[in-house]
């Protein structure tokens, strides 16, 4: 993939892009508005954030860490962790399940507890699509509770992952409807906007543009800005590469099973043409 030369607001799946618009004291606004927009007032409405110490060392020595994008706790005591997950890890649910137990393990107080907890929400904006088609190609919002597998109902409410599938979300700027299609279009699209779209005319988005344009920021800012681009670009390439490997092997075995040139290519994606050079 070529990046844009006339590149004009960063990438906000980069480390410092993230970070930039929703990790700063300044930039706060940005987060609430992210998060009420992803709630739609069905469950929760955030007025405020304290941001965390976003470094957990564990509780001892030789403990694992764990480096938060996002760490944030609201007014009712609701704790927040917010990544930007750019590739798909093997163990991902698993390191999900994990770096929930920080903000859980805080809350427990010195002396004596009756074990009372406050609301803990891990999201994670995709940068990728769950595999094996775990979730419906138009279903790009997911929000996981404990639930009893027998009648369905939600055991433990105060524990909940929300997972954003970023690749399935395919809205043009004509077709957005709520302020959740709008962070997700602008999360989706930013680095590649020249100019503000029509449909992005919030206050919140004001804000969010001035923010996100590059020739604003210092010569420092610039500079970080530059090596956290090159790291996505780097890992993008890896990962691709890997990728493609796979698939060339996976090619390669159906081939000498006997598969058809037509199945392969359908199958792999694969054109007619590279599949017979293997």
């Amino acid at each position: 993939m070529v990046q844009d030369i006339r590149e004009k607001y960063i990438n906000p799946y980069t480390d410092f892009g993230f970070k930039k618009l929703f990790g700063t004291e300044m930039n706060k606004d940005l987060l609430i508005s992210f998060l009420n927009a992803l709630f739609n007032g069905s469950e929760k409405e955030v007025t405020d954030v304290q941001y965390l110490n976003g470094e957990n060392l564990g509780d001892g020595y030789g403990d694992r860490r764990s480096i938060f994008d996002v760490y944030c706790m609201a007014k009712d005591g609701s704790r927040f962790i917010v990544e930007m997950q750019k590739a798909e890890q093997e163990f991902f649910k698993d390191r999900s399940v994990y770096y929930a137990t920080t903000p859980i393990r805080q809350q427990a107080p010195k002396g004596e507890w009756d074990y009372h907890l406050d609301d803990v929400y891990t999201i994670g904006v995709l940068n990728f699509e769950f595999p094996n088609g775990e979730y419906p190609p138009d279903s790009y919002r997911h929000e996981i509770k404990l639930k009893d597998v027998e009648d369905n109902h939600v055991f433990y409410d105060k524990l909940t992952f929300i997972y954003l599938e970023m690749p399935k979300f395919t809205k043009t700027e004509d077709e957005l409807e709520s302020m959740f299609d709008k962070w997700m279009f602008v999360l989706r699209n930013l680095s590649r906007l020249l100019e503000r779209p029509k449909a992005l005319q919030d206050r919140i988005f004001t804000k969010l543009f001035e923010q996100a344009e590059i020739a604003r920021y210092s010569e420092s800012e610039r500079r970080q800005y530059e090596e956290s681009k090159k790291v996505f670009w780097d890992n993008y390439s890896v990962l691709k590469t890997a990728e493609k490997k796979g698939i060339l092997k996976t090619a390669r075995n159906m081939k000498a099973k006997g598969f058809s040139v037509n199945d392969i290519a359908e199958i792999t994606g694969l054109t007619i043409e590279e599949i017979e050079t293997l």
